[in-house]
């Protein structure tokens, strides 16, 4: 073969692989602006913020674990305040009722108690 005949299947050859290599590079392009393609590349940087997010807060949370937890308590407590205001008056009484119920138990022994404590003082009084 002669050295022009040669040159020019040379160049052939280089542009056929020129130009396979650019319709792989376009066909990747255009894969990338596919919708499928543009929802997953969203999810993956989504969920590396929230990855991110996410060890920052266990960071902090294990530096501050005492000002958080009094944090998440009040929350919880701010969160719950119409429960317990509708809730705690008649925890209050039912408690009332309960330490009424026991003091009416142990008051007829303190009575016995309390009717000989007298007597016992009037005998040291009539001795005296």
């Amino acid at each position: 073969m002669s050295a022009p005949r040669a040159r020019l299947f040379n160049a052939a050859r280089r542009s056929m692989i020129q130009r396979a290599e650019l319709r792989r590079k376009l066909g990747v392009a255009g894969d990338a602006f596919k919708p499928r393609a543009l929802l997953n590349r969203g999810k993956y940087r989504i969920g590396a913020k929230v990855d991110d997010a996410a060890h920052a807060v266990r960071k902090q949370f294990r530096d501050n674990r005492l000002p958080i937890a009094l944090a998440a308590a009040a929350g919880v407590a701010w969160l719950l305040r119409e429960p317990i205001r509708e809730h705690v008056p008649r925890l209050g009484r039912r408690l009332r009722d309960l330490a009424e119920a026991g003091l009416e138990k142990l008051r007829p022994a303190s009575d016995a108690d309390a009717a000989e404590t007298p007597e016992t003082e009037n005998t040291d009084e009539a001795d005296q």
